[in-house]
């Protein structure tokens, strides 16, 4: 069976077939760099970190793209009443971001482009737009014509008309119609710009990832991914300035996870439900919060409470415990495994791999994957039970173990203490974050080290450390 995806661009299921064989362009829409990240954040990222895991280990080569949107209203505000620069809000919250991605077991993307370092190839896009006849400059910003692209709206399923009825439209006498949409921005007093053909401004947010993923995927790409919320407008938007800029399908597969609720409600400052992922992490652990995130199915509303990780909680501990057994059983398990049983568990051992991957294929189905995997807890439990089991079986199911929890991007293993040489690592990028007055990051490395037992002490001669 080949791989499937629901594509909402035809709102099907359909085989993978990669542009290139063997091959994955795969980009996905990263945070706007104003705050630490909530708990909805970290279901996309985690999502699609065991989507680029599986397809990996399916063999493919690649290559993945997110973004950093570290210019926009947010930033700037923030920089305002900080009394800072947007680029030192940016700094500071990327660098926050991917901490707590380490802490969700996230892969780091192979390439994380931010739209500071991305201006000219945003300029010469909006250029190229504007000499095809699909954007207009108008008082110093440049605007895209919706109109002039005739499948607007084919990604999110709504026709032009039933687009601009539904939409809360801003009234923009600049515009020539309600649904363009702004490529680049006219400076206002203060803002951080840059210099254009049409003034100082700054890119709109729908042209900064068609211009990345232009410049680090090419003209067109495999997967596209992100939440539900951003198929319109903004991969709506991409969709119509990318195919117009290029003459070609932007995307083959848009893949877009479901919303998550807390309590049953939908996550809000106002309702006090605003859940951070690094208070997260810090109560129950980044490891059972992505294993939460993966017993529901990617496309579906997910629902995060106290009692519901409780629930997970318990299954990934009698997980680790199946798995813990094992290791206390090879101590006294036979060199070779007697009357015939290797054949059998063999067999058991590879049909449940394929099981495994059957489930995987079928739409990235975590949910059903992760039952499997308690169907390896329970045959590993049960050939344990036998009175003498042999150790190249006991390690054909720890094996199966690490592989299958692997691909989800889950350790079985108890969390041991850190290494003298990850402490030393550590340790050398607090000094060099110090110099560079990084001090948020500095900070937060010896709270890290803190927390496992590691007590710093800064001297004249240098750092020296000790364990409690």
């Amino acid at each position: 069976m080949s791989i499937q995806f629901t594509n909402t661009m035809t709102r099907q299921k359909e085989a993978f077939v990669p542009l290139e064989p063997g091959k994955v362009k795969m980009y996905v829409c990263g945070p706007t760099v104003y705050n630490y990240i909530h708990i909805g954040n970290a279901r996309p990222a985690i999502v699609f970190d065991t989507l680029r895991r599986y397809l990996q280990y399916r063999g493919y080569d690649v290559t993945f793209v997110q973004n950093i949107t570290d210019v926009d209203d947010k930033l700037i505000r923030v920089a305002n009443e900080e009394g800072t620069t947007v680029k030192e809000v940016a700094d500071r919250y990327t660098e926050a971001y991917n901490q707590d991605l380490r802490a969700l077991h996230v892969l780091p993307p192979d390439i994380q482009p931010r739209v500071m370092q991305t201006i000219p190839e945003i300029i010469q896009f909006v250029e190229g737009l504007i000499e095809k006849g699909y954007a207009y400059e108008s008082e110093g910003d440049v605007y895209f014509r919706t109109g002039r692209f005739s499948e607007y709206g084919k990604l999110s399923h709504q026709p032009l008309d039933e687009l601009q009825a539904g939409a809360r439209v801003e009234i923009n006498e600049k515009k020539e119609h309600p649904l363009d949409f702004a490529l680049w921005k006219a400076a206002k007093a203060g803002e951080v710009s840059w210099s254009s053909p049409w003034g100082e401004g700054r890119p709109g947010w729908h042209i900064e990832c068609s211009a990345m993923a232009l410049k680090f995927l090419g003209e067109q790409i495999d997967i596209h991914a992100g939440g539900q919320d951003l198929v319109f407008p903004h991969h709506e938007n991409e969709v119509a300035q990318s195919e117009c800029f290029t003459g070609k399908v932007f995307a083959r597969y848009w893949l877009h996870n479901g919303m998550l609720n807390i309590n049953n409600e939908k996550m809000s400052k106002s309702l006090g439900n605003f859940l951070l992922v690094r208070d997260l992490v810090e109560q129950y652990g980044g490891q059972l919060i992505r294993f939460f995130m993966l017993q529901g199915h990617y496309r579906n509303p997910i629902n995060f409470s106290d009692e519901l990780l409780e629930q997970a909680a318990n299954s990934l501990e009698r997980m680790k415990t199946a798995y813990a057994n094992l290791a206390h059983r090879l101590q006294t398990a036979l060199p070779e495994e007697p009357n015939g049983l290797a054949d059998e568990q063999a067999k058991v051992i590879s049909q449940l791999r394929e099981r495994f991957v059957a489930e995987m294929d079928d739409d990235l189905n975590t949910a059903n994957a992760i039952t499997v995997l308690f169907e390896v807890v329970k045959e590993a439990n049960l050939y344990m039970l036998n009175q003498n089991v042999g150790r190249t079986e006991v390690t054909a199911y720890q094996e199966l173990f690490r592989e299958l929890t692997g691909v989800l991007g889950l350790k079985l293993e108890q969390e041991d203490a850190l290494l003298d040489s990850e402490i030393e690592a550590l340790i050398a990028e607090r000094t060099q974050a110090r110099k560079e007055r990084n001090f948020a990051r500095s900070d937060e490395i010896r709270d890290l080290l803190a927390a496992k037992g590691i007590v710093l002490e800064d001297t004249p001669q240098g750092v020296r450390w000790r364990r409690k």
